[in-house]
This record gives C-alpha cells, structure tokens and sequence, in this order.
C-alpha cells in the first residue's frame, strides 16, 4: 500500500484520477495488453497533463517508489507496470495536432496508433510507425519503431523531430537536435530510460491509399515463398513492404472454410508508389507462385494498419522471443518450418520485418538504435487466449525456437520484442551504442528512477 501522506499528496495535487488497490475499477486499471503479466502496483494514476506526470515523478523520486511508465500497454514484457508501486498510466493523454503545411504531427504519450492514423488521414498523411492499430506510439517509438513504412522511410524515430521529457528531477525540457541533442539521440531507441516521454512530434509523410494486404500461400509452398522473399526484399524498390509471416489461419471472414486452421505462410504488403503502377508490380509476384489466398489491393493506410487487430485483442496470454537476422540461409528455413509447424496454438507464429531501404541508410550511431546493418527483426510469438494452454507451453515452444535460431542471428533483439530477459540480453540489444547510453544514463536519471523497463545501468 502506497503511505496515506503519498495518497494524499496525489490526491490534492492531481487533475487525474489516483486508482488504489480495493477501488472500484483497480483490476480493469491494472490490467494491460498481455494477459501473461498480472501485476498489482500500490496505485495507478490516469494522468490527465503534463503537470500530473511532473507530480507523479517527483513523489516517486521523494519517496522512493518503484515507478513504471504506461504508454498503450502493449508492452510484451509487461514493462508499463510493475507489483507494488506508482505507475504513471498516460492513456488519457490523446492529444494530437496536425500542421498539414509544415507536415508534422504532435502527439501526447497515450496515443496508439490508431488515433494516430484518425488524425493524420484525412490530410493524406501518416507517420511510420507499426503495423497494429492497438499499439501505443510512446514504447513502439522509444524502441525504434518497425512498420509498414519502414523501407520506404525509415524508422519512427528517423521521423521524430523533437520530444517532451519530464525527467527524474522532475523538470520538463524539449529534446531535439538543437535543444538537448544528446537527450534525443539516446530517447531515439533507448526506451523509457531517461524520463516520460509526454509528447512527440513527428515529421508526417504523404501517404493515404496504399496498395496493400495479405497475399497467402499454402505450407507446402512456404519453403520456396521465403527462398523467393529473402531475395525479393533485400533488391525491392524502397515503396515495396512485405513483412513475412508464418502463422495459422483462423476461422471466420474474411477466409474461407476450408483454410480454417491451416498453416500457412504469408506476406502482408505496403506499396506506397504510384497506384496506377501496382498491379503490374504485384502481377509479377503473384506470377512467380499464386497465392491460395490473395487479399491484396488498394487499401486506406489506416484500414491497412489495423487490419489485424481482431485476430490479436487484448487479453491473451504471449510470450515472446526476438532476434535481428541479417540472412536467411536454407537451413535458417528449415529450423523456421519444423518450429512453426509445431506451434502450440493456432495464435502462435513468426514474422520476419524488413528493416533495410531507408532505415539501413542512417548511420547506427546517428541515434541509440544500433543494428542499421540487419536485413529483418524476426519475432517468434507464443500466443493463446486460454489459460489451459498455459504459460509453460508458450515458453517453451517460443524459447526452443529461438534456441535453435540463435546461430542465424545478428546478435541483440529489437527491445520491443524483448521480455525481461537480463542485463547481458539488453546490452547485445544496444550493441556499441550501450556505453554511451551508460553515460547519458547517469546524466539524466543517476539514481535509475527510471528501471522498470530494458533497463541501462548509469555508468
């Protein structure tokens, strides 16, 4: 229980809501994307502004409280929450304001994509970032930010302009390249570590209807769909986007019965050049091996963003197990199929990200991101709703995979396809970046207020 001093001091202090545990609405407040994570912190506070996050901060600081950070909650590792503690929970904090002549886009920390995308639409903009709707904009572009955009232009923070921090002293200071250069770099990639990130503004891009959507082979064309990928990708012009994905069909619209339940191997698609150009781009692809399922066409980027979102809704049960690959040799193929075949649940897959094009043409120390140089972020996904089909299961099957992955791999994971997995798991994540962000570290939170997270030790 949070002292009866600290309650109060919240109470008298915040435009937000302080929720304890015994109130009512605690167990909805506490609940976040992962149904894996059942954490029971001492109070969560709905911050409603800025200055509630700076309260918050502040008596965590004072009175030494373990404190989290919740953006959207999406986090796989549970990491926006924490047992016994304060957490900052910004998910009332949606603010978003467009500048459609200088295309830029400023939006408050408890933005999910999809409110991104319902603001930035109607301007024939978008900001590139993800490929679920459900996803908060504050973790997915504090890790770096993957997403259909990707090749075409660059990671979220390679279109991040600047960024409101409060910080563990309790001030609030603007990041950018020309106001506290050194706190932007490392918030470009380096998580949650170095304060609350309440506000982005990101350079918006032209993009609105894209051609786009799943084209789905059988499994046994999966082998020869992903010897085709791996060249395809790495040679394909920056608008094509194609992530790659072995999963299991579920049953319902838009698939037909007979693929109910089958596995299968698929590629969702972005193209966002010139549409009168794209059925003759994807004719070719669809030459080289049809797709028993082909639901690729011209699609609103919004629509495209949260076209998955049904089959992945809050509540289930994941664990999950990332690395970075650079090639996909045919043995790496085999290892992925006799793995996948084996998933212990129809929600349970792989996919493969490109994050070559733009994104690999930015230095990997311009920012705290570091692995410029791979070719995917490969994520193993084990994934159920029920809770007979238990954590064990999912744990094992996910970490047997990445197991016999590892000698394919590039080295560290994409932080946010990273559970709680270890100082040493968060140091090959940032690679040569790690001991500058060591430094930056002791600069803005020596104390480490800020851990509940990949966590940077302060040198």
């Amino acid at each position: 229980m949070l002292p009866e001093t600290v309650v109060q001091l919240l109470k008298v202090q915040l435009r937000g809501q302080i929720i304890l545990p015994g109130d009512p609405g605690y167990d909805l407040a506490r609940k976040v994307y992962n149904a894996l994570i059942d954490k029971r912190p001492a109070g969560i506070v709905q911050c409603r502004d800025v200055a509630d996050v700076v309260t918050c901060v502040n008596i965590a600081r004072q009175h030494r409280l373990l404190l989290a950070v919740r953006g959207g909650g999406h986090n796989g590792g549970g990491l926006g929450t924490c047992d016994d503690g304060l957490v900052i929970d910004l998910s009332h904090m949606k603010g978003i304001f467009i500048d459609p002549v200088a295309g830029t886009v400023r939006a408050e920390g408890g933005c999910t994509l999809a409110d991104l995308d319902h603001a930035t639409h109607p301007f024939g903009l978008a900001v590139p970032a993800g490929v679920f709707g459900t996803t908060g904009i504050g973790g997915l572009t504090l890790g770096g930010g993957l997403g259909y955009l990707t090749r075409k232009y660059g990671l979220s923070i390679d279109n991040l302009l600047e960024a409101g921090v409060v910080l563990a002293d309790g001030s609030y200071v603007q990041a950018s390249a020309d106001s506290n250069p050194d706190l932007f770099w490392a918030v470009r990639g380096g998580g949650g570590n170095f304060g609350v990130v309440v506000s982005f503004l990101f350079r918006a891009r032209p993009v609105s209807i894209v051609y786009g959507g799943p084209m789905i082979w059988e499994w046994s064309d999966a082998k020869e769909i992903m010897q085709w990928y791996r060249e395809f990708i790495t040679g394909a012009p920056d608008d094509i986007y194609g992530f790659l994905a072995l999963l299991t069909i579920p049953a319902g619209p838009p698939f037909a019965e007979v693929y109910h339940g089958k596995k299968m191997c698929a590629i969702p698609w972005c193209y966002t050049g010139e549409l009168s150009g794209a059925e003759s781009i994807f004719q070719s692809i669809r030459a080289f091996k049809k797709p028993a399922i082909d639901l690729a066409g011209p699609i609103p980027f919004p629509v495209l963003q949260s076209l998955f979102d049904p089959t992945c809704p809050p509540g289930l049960h994941w664990y999950w197990k990332g690395d970075y690959v650079k090639e996909l040799s045919d043995d790496a193929i085999d290892l992925h199929l006799k793995h996948a075949a084996a998933a212990p649940s129809w929600r349970s897959g792989m996919h493969l990200y490109p994050i070559n094009g733009a994104a690999a043409r930015i230095p990997k120390d311009a920012t705290a991101w570091n692995y410029r140089e791979a070719t995917w972020a490969m994520v193993i996904s084990g994934m159920d709703e029920a809770a007979a089909n238990n954590k064990e299961k999912l744990v094992n099957w996910a970490s047997r995979y990445w197991n016999d992955m590892r000698p394919y791999s590039a080295g560290g994971a994409y932080v946010n396809f990273m559970m709680q997995e270890g100082e040493d798991k968060v140091k090959a994540a940032y690679g040569d970046n790690y001991a500058r962000l060591s430094v930056l570290k002791s600069k803005y939170d020596p104390d480490n207020l800020f851990r509940v997270n990949q966590n940077i030790l302060p040198a």
